[in-house]
């Protein structure tokens, strides 16, 4: 699905965004580069606070870039005309985390559904607006009859389905979606990862899935990238990083994972320490690899340069100096 000689939906490199916060400035995201390929999924994983979301945000031009390119089928987002953006934001969406906040209380399912298709001027009527947002409605499980409520009449599950339909009106191709589980009950999140993926087969969809939860995010991408401090410290296909995880960060929320196999988790647990202390601040980020301060592993030489993200595998990529080791 992303073999060598497709080219890349979209290209990012040597990404930077740099917040000032008062007199000094928070590095959210610090020189990082991937490709996202047409019809996978890229998993974007990390602890809270590590840039994933940001990255995001910056990758569909809702946040400014600080420096590097980010670009769609060659064309640098934060560089396009009028008319180039409003094309772009046509054929890319975002589903955002949280269903309660990112949702309009004031206004109908169907005026929230159908918001996009008047702003770019796809429909000519109401009639016209509400087929598409019926269909879009079906598209994710839920009834015509859904489409005159208010979002409190809705659970959070719903909600979110919602917030899928509202992207999948667009018809578009390329989908970020910004933890769309993560405030969902358990028993919620396997139906809208399910979901996510039969619409993608459908569609032929693109999606960068941003997450928290290294075990859900196995089951919708192509490969995965784990993010920490706003680097990338690996990048592999989904069934290469889980059976040979190359980064000690990795094996440590590899290891910080539930296991249903007793016996098969104490052998894991043996071989990787869970992550221990907390993440330091983006604002005063250790020297070297941003990571050395809670690696078991560290030298001298982790604290005096950053590690450069090589290829050790076909397509596996890490950030470390120890990756062999």
């Amino acid at each position: 699905m992303c073999e060598k000689e497709k080219k890349p939906l979209l290209e990012v490199r040597h990404l930077k965004k740099y917040f000032t916060v008062g007199k000094e400035t928070l590095k959210a995201i610090d020189d990082i580069s991937f490709e996202v390929y047409p019809g996978e999924t890229l998993g974007l994983v990390g602890e809270t606070g590590c840039g994933k979301s940001t990255t995001g945000r910056v990758c569909i031009n809702l946040y400014k870039k600080t420096a590097g390119e980010v670009l769609y089928y060659g064309r640098d987002v934060h560089h396009m005309n009028r008319k180039q953006q409003k094309e772009f934001h046509r054929n890319v969406q975002i589903v955002f985390q949280d269903p309660y906040s990112s949702l309009d209380p004031r206004m109908t399912v169907a005026d929230i559904v159908g918001e996009g298709l008047e702003i770019h001027k796809l429909v000519n009527n109401r009639q016209s607006r509400n087929e598409k947002v019926f269909h879009a409605l079906a598209e994710v499980g839920l009834t015509q009859e859904h489409a005159n409520r208010f979002v409190h009449e809705f659970s959070g599950g719903q909600r979110q389905r919602i917030g899928i339909a509202r992207a999948l009106v667009m018809n578009p191709e390329f989908i970020v979606l910004d933890e769309p589980i993560s405030a969902l009950d358990v028993s919620i999140q396997a139906q809208i990862v399910n979901l996510l993926i039969e619409l993608q087969k459908e569609k032929n969809l693109t999606y960068l899935f941003i997450a928290h939860d290294l075990a859900m995010v196995k089951h919708i991408s192509d490969r995965i990238a784990v993010m920490y401090l706003g680097h990338i410290m690996e990048l592999a296909p989904s069934s290469t990083l889980y059976s040979h995880p190359l980064h000690p960060y990795t094996k440590s929320l590899m290891a910080a994972i539930p296991f249903p196999e007793p016996d098969a988790e104490q052998r894991r647990r043996t071989q990787r320490k869970p992550l221990s202390g907390e993440i330091p601040s983006p604002m005063h980020p250790p020297s070297g690899c941003p990571f050395r301060n809670r690696c078991p592993m560290a030298t001298s030489l982790c604290a005096e340069c950053v590690p450069e993200l090589k290829e050790y595998t076909p397509g596996h990529y890490a950030a470390c100096h120890l990756a062999n080791h």
